[in-house]
């Protein structure tokens, strides 16, 4: 399932005027791509992931997710659709402190109503695949930061999203655990035919990307370093 957004138009309230923060973008993320979009602070990125989520419904312009057009969805509609078919891997991890790494993953199939014995073993299978088999039973305060944000990975997996939209996830991680979430991250989108929308400010983590896209005061163009 691919992430189309065509003609996406977002504006803000800025005073008696409006504020354009996304200015006719079109973006299309096809199954087991992994796109990082960058651009500098303020340039409109939060904004186009927000839309992605369907968090924001934008003034003009269409988002079709996996074949399905969220224009006129209404909010139960689009709560099923982020959680059945939209992961998100925030920038910070945001773990709950009393739970075990597994307890993390299985509380989001317990949202969506699967059997724990299910959740369970889907859990122990996205650990497995994001190299914390071991550490299923650790709490976040047993955890490198490395570790914290795989578990943040693994989780929005969870519900096996077919659109993955990933925010700023190495900011609090050196370079050597950040060069290494973002090589996990082109794993599991090849892997699992993700639909991947990387929002970064960091040129270093463009190697991992497919194809790159650059914002600029609400405009989207081609960016430097797409992968063939």
């Amino acid at each position: 399932m691919s992430l189309e957004l065509t003609d996406v138009t977002l504006t803000y309230p800025d005073g008696d005027a409006r504020l354009t923060a996304l200015d006719e973008v079109s973006l299309t993320v096809p199954p087991g791509c992994l796109t990082a979009v960058i651009g500098p602070s303020g340039s409109g990125k939060s904004s186009l992931l927000a839309v992605a989520a369907t968090l924001i419904g934008p003034d003009r312009g269409r988002v079709v997710i996996g074949g399905t057009d969220t224009t006129g969805l209404g909010r139960a509609e689009l709560t099923t659709l982020r959680r059945t078919t939209i992961g998100t891997v925030f920038q910070q991890p945001n773990l709950l402190p009393s739970l075990t790494a597994a307890e993390q993953l299985q509380v989001m199939a317990h949202l969506d109503g699967r059997p724990p014995r299910t959740a369970r073993a889907r859990a122990r299978e996205l650990l497995a695949a994001v190299g914390l088999e071991r550490q299923a039973g650790r709490r976040p305060h047993q955890l490198s930061g490395g570790q914290r944000q795989r578990v943040n990975i693994a989780r929005a997996l969870m519900n096996e999203p077919a659109v993955l939209l990933v925010d700023e996830p190495t900011s609090a991680l050196d370079h050597e655990r950040g060069a290494a979430v973002l090589a996990l991250l082109r794993t599991l989108t090849r892997e699992r035919a993700t639909a991947t929308v990387l929002v970064t400010h960091d040129p270093a983590h463009l190697e991992a990307a497919d194809t790159v896209a650059e914002v600029r005061d609400g405009r989207l163009r081609p960016g430097p370093g797409t992968r063939p």
